[in-house]
């Protein structure tokens, strides 16, 4: 069995996060791998909450320029989840 700190990598602070934080959700980056229910559980043991659901989204790298040459280069895919907390559950600082 995979460790919480392994799957879960770290919380996605941006605007759009910001926004879904009212509604009770919260973006994570999570290791590659990693599925739902693993997430799910690893988020409950972390963060000591419950939570309602799941949804993964796979990013992908965008292209970039690299070096005096221009040598097309890439930024490395990640995937994020957007986990929604149960009602009653405390926040997520």
């Amino acid at each position: 069995m995979k460790s919480p700190y392994s799957i879960v990598e770290t919380m996605i602070i941006t605007e759009r996060a910001m926004d879904l934080k009212k509604d009770n959700k919260y973006v994570f980056k999570v290791a590659p791998s990693a599925n739902k229910i693993e997430i799910k559980k690893a988020v409950e043991s972390l963060y000591d909450v419950k939570v309602s659901s799941v949804n993964v989204i796979n990013c992908i790298g965008k292209p970039k320029r690299a070096g005096r040459m221009m040598r097309m280069g890439k930024r490395p895919d990640f995937k994020k989840a957007v986990v929604k907390l149960a009602s009653g559950s405390i926040e997520i600082v």
